[in-house]
């Protein structure tokens, strides 16, 4: 296969060799994997409608929902969801086996779908079932998949160029799969932005069945245990987040952003040196290898802002950043940047966000 890396601001790619053999020629349209579990579409799911419906757009193709799972009337109900971001088409695959997921039906279902339509395209979500699933998938197809994009787009030769950052976060590389189809991509949640819904939209959709037998599965699911979301950080789907760095001096000083999140009513989360250092749970790391937001306001205190950070909340409305380096790499993308010491700054924060909050609620 044959790829390349190059920063997403070179145009063109020049030099490059594209051999796309006959038989991939007659791939065309733009799926979406829907991840659906438990009667519920996961976020990223209908975010990856919003991004697909422009990648269609710009190909003059359809957009199709791929939904796979137990009963064929829920999944349709899904589908008619779906339509309603964005998608033209569904296909189902509908059969007890898919009624969890487990990794080698849903690779039999996926394959056995792009083998015979034939998509272009195919995106899913970078979650802990769309990682699994999208490299068994491009592994049995043989093709290419770009993992943790942040952006993706159609070129002039309609070749898909997807974006992610590369060596450890230092540099944003674009890749394109020129000589194999369907060309694959994974995004992480709150990455792109929710499309608007447009109630009363329809579309087709396509049944397939599934030829694969229980018996033919290794693994079984015997028990299924919620994770505890109460005990979990929300960061991602917070409207507030404030969050420090190594610029806070110390754990203990980390105290001054949970009592500032606490008086907005909002999250707390760090950059991936406080974690690494233990001052708090691994849980609330921002930034590329950690949880990826779009609040309508972000306030970060001592974090320099290097990219790994900067893909993980360039998506916030609002950034404010406070750093004591007038040449900290966050100003050059934040909307409001205070040069100050965040350690002083934070008490007055909070204590002045009390206080109008106090004002506000008695005068209410």
């Amino acid at each position: 296969m044959s790829e390349t890396e190059k920063p997403p601001a070179a145009a063109g790619r020049s030099g490059l060799k594209k051999e796309l053999p006959e038989h991939f020629k007659a791939y065309k349209h733009v799926w979406v994997f829907i991840e659906y579990e438990r009667g519920a579409i996961h976020p990223v799911s209908l975010e990856l409608l919003g991004e697909g419906r422009k990648l269609a757009d710009k190909l003059g193709v359809d957009l199709a929902a791929v939904i796979v799972g137990e009963q064929p009337e829920a999944l349709r109900a899904a589908a008619s969801d779906c339509f309603d971001y964005g998608a033209d088409l569904a296909y189902v695959v509908a059969d007890p086996v898919l009624a969890h997921y487990r990794n080698d039906p849903f690779t039999k279902a996926m394959t056995d779908l792009v083998e015979r339509y034939q998509p272009e395209v195919l995106l899913l979500g970078a979650t802990t079932l769309g990682r699994d699933l999208a490299g068994s998938v491009a592994t049995t197809l043989r093709t290419g998949l770009t993992a943790d994009c942040t952006a993706l787009a159609i070129d002039d030769e309609r070749s898909l160029a997807a974006t992610r950052p590369t060596f450890g976060g230092s540099l944003m590389c674009t890749i394109h799969t020129l000589n194999f189809r369907p060309q694959m991509a994974t995004v992480r949640p709150r990455v792109m932005p929710m499309p608007v819904r447009q109630s009363g939209r329809s579309g087709r959709i396509v049944e397939q069945s599934l030829a694969m037998a229980e018996d033919d599965i290794v693994t079984k699911v015997l028990q299924f245990l919620p994770d505890r979301e109460s005990d979990k950080a929300q960061l991602s789907w917070a409207d507030i987040v404030v969050a420090g760095g190594l610029g806070l001096g110390s754990a203990a000083n980390f105290d001054l952003i949970k009592a500032l999140a606490g008086v907005l009513g909002g999250e707390y989360g760090a950059s991936r040196p406080v974690i690494q250092k233990g001052w708090i749970d691994a849980d609330r790391q921002i930034g590329q290898t950690g949880k990826t937001i779009r609040p309508k306001l972000y306030i970060a205190a001592g974090i320099s802002g290097a990219v790994q950070h900067r893909v993980g909340v360039e998506g916030a409305d609002l950034i404010v950043a406070i750093n004591s380096d007038a040449n900290a790499p966050i100003f050059d993308f934040a909307h409001v940047g205070i040069v100050a010491d965040a350690v002083e700054l934070l008490p007055v924060l909070t204590e002045t966000f009390r206080q109008r909050l106090l004002v506000n609620r008695f005068a209410s």
